[in-house]
């Protein structure tokens, strides 16, 4: 039995959809011709892919070489002869002559193999904005034989910094340190390292990759939230509440003895006094549990300047919360982030691209309510154009009991304290001030 080919089960599959057991299918021209092309796509599917994987493994890095200055003077030769062959102008003949030799002779420049090693090594991965990035490059000749001078390219970011090698011996080793600039919150992607073999007049490039890219993460800039001002936070722990329990640090009252009740909670003198069994009822204290809703709506910030100093005075309360071992969320209108570890959670907040948007910062309090029920303080993190009634309908959507606090951030502001009903607004002009107006919270 012969094989089936890709072909052959598309011709049975059109023959089945011309007729089915003898009548005709019922089907309209349009769905026949959709029919069959759906067919002729699964059935073309598979030597497609390996035509794909033949390309991009044999023929594309051969291509990829030559530069666009290359195929520009390679097709010009090519026309030049033409043109020379259907006039007979020998002049032309001898231009395609002589392009075709520059592009013969960037063809030497080319070839060859080098043997590198290369090891690049980011002493530290991840940074704050404005902190030093500092990298290095080693080089080793892995060769027996002498290399000659060559080039390295590094990317970084969106550009490329470039290292000149000088002739190295079998096994030597040079090194360059290298400085990336931490003026913006960003994820860089750093390499890979790549050597490049060019000839003089660029018409070919070759190029090595030697490592693997690296991630380096400018964290945003925070600040610490010492004395009164991580005070708050931690008094925000004990906390009662109207639940009474069985058992917690906070007593209440005392009450009759109930089969089951735990009996190291027995009041001994109330029981010998009245000779009944009396234990003790405690108020429920709810423990530190730390929402913030950090809207990245670029319509409520006046400036990109106003809107990093969110992110930053959202970190730094994060932050703080993650060095107390207190419970943390923290939510965007894109969805929340992880807060596991203060590396992740700054990770993700170095992630964070803020963009015009119809959810608002009311709307991200309403899904933050939902997210995080057991919150016991809220912080809503917000920029100078929302407005007073907004940051109202925000306090709204927070349940009873629940101590809610907005940062509003307005660059060059002094910091201040206002309240709209039981919300408490901060006014932030300048990071620094973070803890000055967390401390005018806590008096």
């Amino acid at each position: 039995m012969s094989s089936s080919t890709p072909l052959t089960r598309l011709a049975e599959r059109l023959r089945l959809l011309l007729r089915r057991n003898g009548k005709p299918t019922g089907l309209h021209p349009p769905a026949l011709w959709a029919e069959a092309t759906s067919t002729a796509v699964l059935a073309l599917a598979p030597a497609w892919q390996k035509a794909r994987g033949l390309w991009l493994r044999y023929v594309w890095p051969v291509l990829s070489v030559v530069s666009v200055l290359g195929w520009s003077i390679l097709g010009a030769s090519i026309l030049l002869w033409a043109s020379g062959q259907a006039f007979g102008w020998q002049e032309a003949k001898a231009a395609a002559i002589a392009a075709f030799v520059l592009f013969l002779i960037a063809v030497g420049f080319i070839l060859g193999r080098s043997s590198y090693g290369v090891v690049l090594d980011l002493a530290r991965t991840r940074v704050a904005v404005g902190d030093s990035a500092v990298g290095s490059i080693a080089v080793s000749n892995t060769s027996a034989r002498p290399l000659l001078p060559a080039a390295l390219e590094l990317p970084v970011g969106a550009a490329t910094a470039v290292f000149h090698l000088p002739r190295m011996k079998p096994q030597q080793v040079h090194e360059d340190l290298f400085t990336i600039p931490t003026a913006r919150r960003a994820v860089i992607v750093v390499g890979p390292v790549r050597s490049v073999r060019a000839d003089p007049l660029h018409l070919l490039r070759r190029q090595v990759l030697w490592t693997e890219p690296e991630d380096l993460y400018v964290h945003p800039r925070t600040v610490a939230l010492a004395g009164s001002a991580a005070g708050f936070i931690r008094d925000l722990e004990g906390m009662p509440t109207t639940d009474l329990s069985s058992a917690d640090v906070s007593f209440h009252a005392l009450r009759d003895y109930v089969p089951g009740d735990d009996r190291r909670h027995i009041h001994w003198k109330t029981t010998a006094r009245t000779n009944k069994l009396m234990v003790r009822q405690f108020e429920e204290t709810r423990r530190a549990h730390l929402a913030v809703s950090l809207s990245i709506n670029t319509d409520e910030y006046a400036s990109e300047q106003e809107f990093e100093m969110a992110i930053s005075a959202a970190a730094s309360i994060g932050r703080q919360a993650i060095r107390e071992q207190r419970e943390l969320d923290v939510l965007t209108q894109k969805g929340p982030l992880r807060c596991e570890t203060g590396r992740n959670m700054l990770d993700d907040m170095t992630r964070i691209v803020g963009a015009p948007m119809r959810r608002t910062a009311v709307d991200l309090a309403r899904s933050l309510a939902d997210t995080v029920p057991n919150a016991s303080v809220v912080f809503f993190v917000v920029g100078s154009n929302v407005t007073p009634t907004q940051l109202r309908s925000a306090a709204a959507s927070v349940a009873p009991g629940v101590r809610s606090l907005a940062v509003r951030l307005q660059t060059g502001a002094a910091p201040s304290r206002a309240n709209i009903a039981d919300l408490t607004v901060l006014t932030l002009g300048d990071l620094a001030d973070l803890a000055i107006v967390l401390r005018k919270a806590a008096a």
